[in-house]
């Protein structure tokens, strides 16, 4: 009996923490309306200091004295808050870490969930235009795994078994 509730016991553990949230609670409870970029854009100041919850794929990340800044462009998030793999888009958005974020990890390609607070606009040039960034600084960023699909295998050597594919293959007779 003992061992079945311990077992029980470790099981519920394990579901439970496969649920954790990747933005906590007190974060969550801060956000306020679904507030989008093309909102903060038109009026940043009515949304200054707000608390946003956005997500994206990084475009570009840059370690700078007083922190990380990190170009994502905006992704719809699904349920779970990871940006879905979708084209569409609201556009990009600038997030300031103040600690040091190392840039081989948050590198271009990678997904990630931001909460942060808007601290307004900052206008730089994108090609031969002048974008208007809506500016976060971060409060929890969730930088998001890699799919298993996106990983490449290289193979160097022809599969195992060895002498199956090799009687499979016609030109090495």
């Amino acid at each position: 009996m003992a061992k079945n509730l311990s077992i029980l016991v470790f099981l519920s553990l394990m579901i439970f923490s496969a649920c954790a949230p990747i933005i906590p609670q007190e974060l969550k409870r801060n956000i306020g309306e679904k507030v989008t970029i093309h909102e903060v854009v038109k009026n940043p100041d009515a949304y200054k200091g707000k608390m946003v919850l956005w997500g994206g794929e990084i475009l570009r990340a840059v370690n700078k004295k007083e922190g990380t800044m990190i170009e994502v462009l905006q992704l719809p998030l699904d349920r779970s808050n990871r940006p879905k793999d979708v084209d569409a888009s609201g556009g990009r958005f600038l997030v300031f870490h103040q600690d040091y974020l190392d840039v081989a990890i948050y590198r271009p390609g990678r997904e990630v969930t931001v909460a942060g607070k808007v601290q307004g606009i900052r206008k730089l040039p994108l090609g031969e235009i002048e974008y208007e960034y809506p500016l976060l600084k971060a409060e929890e960023i969730h930088l998001w795994k890699i799919k298993p699909e996106e990983i490449k295998v290289y193979h160097e050597y022809p599969p195992y078994p060895y002498w199956y594919s090799y009687w499979w293959c016609p030109y090495c007779w």
